[in-house]
């Protein structure tokens, strides 16, 4: 049953964070106006609004102008749901419950916003950031947050190695296709996975992305020098970092 409440808390959750997704890239106020279509702004009504039934009930487009709502909105619902059940299953009631929770949120809305927008929003890795100090602080004992001083080591690695990336993009492409956006969250990753994950998080993003890039341009989806955004990449590496990342690590030395 608890799991279960997990799920319907997850896919309400989800719904909330389709409302950051829409509205940060444009710096619009999360609150008000209330849930809205985006394209005759109709406020919508109570059985408008439950998560997704209300997608399925109006096949996907606005009851009163028939604007297509974007799929999105109900895969993130649903991404919500299942990783609230998944997460819960894993960690039962626990502070690692709480910590793995808050950052699945945090990581979601930087994947939906970087893949559809090209962006980082800056306020938000700063949120994460903070929270990942705090989390070190308060929560040092626990398995998946590092202490203060591996979480500071982390976040050094991070920034080194992502700012001499971005300088290396900026000589070579004049800032295209690396960002200050890219190098924050690879700050952020740092203090949140601490050292030595970082590493793992790090490699493994650099893998996911290069993997996807070569399997794009084989099914000719990409061109050669077209952009992928690190952002999503960064996100699912951390994400798996935060809940295997010592088995990984083991298991690359276990080699040596």
């Amino acid at each position: 049953m608890l799991i279960a409440a997990f799920a319907l808390l997850g896919v309400a959750v989800g719904s909330f964070l389709n409302v950051c997704i829409d509205r940060l890239p444009s710096g619009k106020s999360i609150v008000f106006p209330p849930s809205h279509c985006d394209a005759c702004e109709k406020g919508l009504s109570a059985i408008e609004n439950i998560p997704v039934l209300s997608y399925l009930w109006l096949r996907g487009r606005c009851r009163y102008c028939k604007a297509a709502i974007p799929r999105r909105v109900l895969w993130v619902e649903l991404t919500g749901g299942t990783a609230f059940a998944l997460l819960y299953w894993h960690y039962g009631w626990s502070a690692e419950l709480a910590v793995m929770l808050f950052y699945f949120c945090l990581f979601l809305v930087i994947f939906v916003i970087d893949l559809e927008k090209y962006i980082v929003i800056t306020y938000v890795v700063i949120a994460g950031l903070i929270a990942a100090i705090l989390f070190s602080i308060f929560l040092e004992k626990s398995p998946i947050v590092p202490g203060i001083a591996d979480a500071a080591i982390g976040g050094a690695i991070g920034l080194g190695i992502f700012i001499v990336i971005y300088l290396i993009a900026y000589a070579i492409y004049r800032g295209k296709g690396f960002g200050l956006g890219d190098v924050y969250i690879g700050v952020m990753m740092g203090f949140i996975l601490g050292y030595p994950n970082i590493m793992v998080g790090i490699l493994l993003s650099f893998w996911l992305g290069g993997a996807t890039a070569v399997i794009l341009v084989i099914l000719k989806l990409k061109r050669m020098k077209q952009a992928l955004p690190l952002g999503i990449f960064l996100s699912v590496g951390a994400i798996t970092t935060l809940l295997w990342g010592a088995e990984i690590l083991d298991w690359y030395l276990d080699f040596f």
